[in-house]
């Protein structure tokens, strides 16, 4: 069953090739959301938001891995900042939403409670990760990159790109809706 608009959301956060620095934390450094019409089976458009962290700075290893510099997500938002935007401008709190696995949704908890964030979304997640295993009888969950490459879809833009993820994670979720396996997995 799908109806109306879908937010896909990926986001990318600070990291290190090994273990996190002393006194430092994984935060969101880029919010990537696309926005789809599960009615008419098409991405309809893609979102950037830079996040500034607050108690971590951009690692090298990051850097490679995200093509984000400290500089970049300096000029960001604040995360709290990032968040009201997601409710205000992109409906975060009544639209339905997706994300590749459940790190997205998870570190947005764990963010929003460690700096007294109102929550933006809704309880109405899904696991695209999750329910592309079941549509294609997977036993291993796969990663993006993989999952498109067995759904046959290109990879388009620069992986660990917060923004173009989410685009590619929606043509894997339209896939799955086209699959008809599509269904919130987080209600609570």
């Amino acid at each position: 069953m799908t109806n109306g608009l879908l937010n896909v959301v990926d986001v990318e956060a600070t990291c290190w090739a090994d273990s996190t620095p002393p006194g430092m934390v994984n935060e969101i450094i880029e919010i990537g959301l696309t926005v789809v019409d599960l009615d008419a089976g098409e991405r309809i458009a893609k979102h950037r938001i830079l996040v500034r962290p607050e108690r971590s700075v951009v690692s090298e290893f990051c850097t490679e891995l995200t093509g984000l510099t400290q500089a970049e997500v300096d000029t960001g938002r604040s995360f709290a900042e990032a968040c009201q935007l997601l409710v205000t401008e992109h409906r975060a709190a009544v639209r339905p939403w997706a994300s590749w696995g459940d790190y997205d949704r998870k570190q947005f908890i764990t963010q929003c409670r460690a700096t007294n964030t109102p929550y933006p979304f809704n309880s109405r997640h899904t696991n695209a990760k999750l329910l592309f295993s079941e549509a294609y009888n997977l036993r291993r969950r796969q990663g993006m990159a993989g999952a498109l490459g067995i759904a046959g879809l290109p990879l388009e833009g620069r992986h660990h790109s917060g923004a173009d993820d989410a685009w590619n994670i929606a043509a894997l979720v339209l896939d799955i809706v086209g699959r008809n396996v599509w269904r919130a997995t987080t209600t609570e």
